[in-house]
């Protein structure tokens, strides 16, 4: 969806969203900021509790359950896809920019990068996260083989994925949805749809308008009325409180870009053939060759046979 710079944007960062953590919770995150509009990073060379798993047997779409490998490479070639930058990189810290509101972040090897809002998406270590809050609320005590140590608190976070510090989002596997990858990745959803109800809030949008939809339609759905850009115009004052807080200018821009982002997601039934032939061919990509050319095999054979019938 090619959209103009977002009205409100904040800028003068690295990068608008820096993930930490590149699993299912993570990656689910970092599709959703970047879909939005949001320069997203997702850091990720830590330990995964996924990869302890032998082979994924509950993940919806593989009736045949799903290599780990290649589940991690499909993850992240639909997070780069959506536009995502992964970095190969450990994160040992992050603190908050003492210039601007939002937080640098220092990985183990590569510099430090400054980023308006951070995603925490790793299960086992919280410890980069010390010194944002307070740590006798984010931490608690733990005994652990007979020794007392020091863990992130599970329920820190809110069940949206906000927290008490600004900017500061858990989509971290825990609690609840700590168990099973599929529960991750809708828990890294849903923190991301409150980060960009967040990003909303700052653009201007009221609270009446911090929704956010991320599909696609059919544009034959854009009928009558709604084929023309003045109705959508209508339904967004419609939405708008009595004192909205913006100055005339400000509303316009964001009205503008709010129903063009909205339009673009209507696409005709040739798009849709298009987009569905495109994203099979996408998937072959993580095919092993061998399995693809039995394939072919089993099927020039299958037709050759209905050829001989006939």
């Amino acid at each position: 969806m090619e959209l103009h710079e977002i009205p409100g944007k904040a800028t003068g960062y690295d990068h608008d969203v820096v993930v930490v953590g590149g699993g299912p919770a993570g990656c689910a995150a970092g599709v959703f900021t970047a879909r939005y509009g949001l320069e997203t990073a997702i850091f990720d060379r830590g330990r995964s509790s996924l990869q302890r798993c032998a082979h994924l047997e509950n993940y919806l779409g593989f009736p045949a359950g799903i290599g780990i490998d290649t589940l991690y490479d499909l993850i992240h070639d639909h997070a780069e896809t959506a536009g995502c930058e992964i970095v190969p990189d450990f994160v040992e810290s992050v603190e908050f920019d003492d210039d601007r509101e939002g937080f640098v972040v220092h990985p183990q090897e590569g510099d430090p990068v400054t980023a308006r809002r951070v995603v925490a998406a790793t299960r086992y270590d919280g410890q980069y996260m010390r010194g944002l809050g307070d740590d006798d609320a984010m931490f608690e005590v733990r005994e652990k083989h007979g020794e007392e140590a020091e863990y992130f608190d599970k329920n820190y976070a809110n069940e949206d994925g906000t927290t008490d510090v600004e900017g500061l989002f858990v989509a971290a596997p825990y609690g609840e949805t700590g168990y099973q990858a599929m529960m991750a990745a809708g828990r890294g959803t849903r923190t991301a749809i409150s980060l960009i109800e967040d990003v909303r809030r700052e653009q201007g949008y009221p609270d009446s308008m911090l929704n956010h939809y991320d599909w696609v339609r059919l544009d034959a759905e854009l009928d009558g009325e709604w084929s023309d850009r003045n109705r959508w115009r209508e339904f967004f004052h419609d939405r708008l409180p009595d004192d909205p807080g913006l100055d005339d200018e400000q509303l316009v821009e964001l009205r503008e870009w709010e129903i063009s982002r909205t339009l673009a997601g209507y696409i005709s039934n040739e798009e849709i053939e298009a987009r569905g032939r495109r994203a099979q061919e996408r998937l072959l990509d993580h095919f092993d060759d061998d399995v693809i050319l039995a394939r072919a095999k089993e099927l020039q054979g299958r037709q050759q046979l209905a050829e001989s019938d006939d």
